[in-house]
């Protein structure tokens, strides 16, 4: 099927209009995310069953009328595996498609199996090869080519019948509302933004420094974070997270201190020296004129909950037994991560996801019914939230 380029927005507007009248739409983007903190959206493409377009976001002025189809709650919106789609269209748009249908999702929930990439899912059901080389092009070049257009296009052109042969089989099993929950589940989380002064909960090994050097580190998390934002830069082309750890463990006084700090590299030392230098005093200022009771509380392990591989092998059967009744992988249901967030929500004294408004995701959700009682008989009942 021949795709359209569109790249003006009276095109855009007849292209929206029309897909309006779809009970479903086929969407992905391409992007470039190589040095930066958000994905720079390059290419939309949209397919719903009679028009195949491309979507060239750098030179439509208004997108409106693709986020008023984005938005339309009659239109399901369907992507694979679309994690970081979503952080594309909330860093383009501020919003997300809704409702979704995640093709990835849904095998995984079908048995078909786990996590399956786009190409092996569209060769299993449709028994199509797809080309994949032009995964890695920058698709904020312009002109496009050929055959990056191409390869595009292809990206969606398989998308909607697969959804459809797996939507039957969704719909069949009882478990639709599964799909578009855990979409919203999904979505919530991208949207969530983790306040600064939290930026240092989710430090690999927090848990090995004293409260000083913790509050250091919170302070740096804080820092890196801020200036990741301003700048549009990834966390680690700011400051590595190491090298951000092994200054909190140092506790350096004076430039010659840092530079021997393990992990750091003479451009970050020119570039963010001195700044580094003065967070480390000020934090240190903080600790000790601060009383004890207003220390940071010590950054904690779930290992070391002497109930906690009781609980958590007792979730896991919960977890099992549910897998089991429904007839889908029990990693669908419960992964160990996702345990683990529950355990954290009712034991930790900061707890990661609820400093950003969320909820573990298995209280809320299409889960929260199958595990709300299993929840409350092993760990007690929901605490204040």
């Amino acid at each position: 099927m021949e795709y359209q380029l569109i790249t003006t927005s009276e095109q855009l507007k007849n292209v929206c209009k029309n897909a309006q009248l779809h009970d479903a739409v086929a969407l992905d983007t391409e992007f470039v995310r190589t040095r930066t903190l958000t994905p720079q959206l390059g290419l939309l493409q949209l397919y719903d069953g009679e028009q195949l377009v491309l979507i060239d976001p750098l030179q439509i002025k208004n997108m409106t009328p693709f986020v008023e189809l984005m938005l339309n709650e009659n239109v399901v919106k369907v992507l694979h595996s679309c994690s970081e789609d979503l952080e594309a269209f909330l860093t383009a748009f501020d919003c997300v498609p809704s409702p979704i249908f995640d093709t990835q999702f849904a095998a995984s929930v079908l048995n078909i199996g786990p996590t399956l990439g786009y190409a092996r899912l569209v060769e299993m059901l449709s028994n199509v090869q797809l080309d994949k080389g032009e995964s890695r092009t920058d698709w904020l070049a312009r002109p496009l080519s050929e055959k990056q257009l191409h390869y595009a296009a292809n990206d969606v052109l398989y998308l909607l019948p697969v959804y459809e042969m797996l939507n039957k089989q969704i719909v069949e099993k009882g478990v639709l509302s599964w799909v578009f929950d855990e979409m919203k589940t999904l979505a919530a989380k991208k949207a969530a933004n983790l306040p600064p002064e939290f930026a240092y909960l989710p430090v690999k090994n927090n848990w090995r420094l004293s409260i000083e050097q913790l509050t250091v580190l919170q302070q740096l998390a804080a820092w890196r974070i801020g200036m990741a934002r301003k700048k549009d830069l990834a966390l680690n082309f700011v400051l590595k997270e190491s090298l951000m750890f092994e200054i909190a463990h140092r506790l350096p006084d004076n430039r010659y201190e840092l530079t021997n700090v393990s992990g750091m590299i003479a451009p970050t030392m020119r570039r963010y020296g001195d700044t580094l230098l003065e967070i480390v005093q000020r934090a240190r200022e903080e600790y000790n004129d601060l009383p004890e009771d207003k220390h940071l509380p010590r950054a904690q392990r779930l290992v070391d909950f002497p109930a906690y591989k009781k609980i958590l092998g007792q979730l896991k059967s919960a977890a099992d037994e549910i897998a089991k009744h429904h007839e889908v992988p029990v990693e669908v249901v419960a992964s160990k991560k996702q345990l683990n967030q529950v355990l954290k929500w009712y034991w930790f004294d900061l707890d990661e996801m609820q400093v950003q408004g969320l909820m573990p995701d298995l209280l809320t959700g299409w889960r929260a019914p199958l595990f709300n009682a299993a929840i409350e008989s092993v760990i007690g009942p929901d605490k204040e939230t």
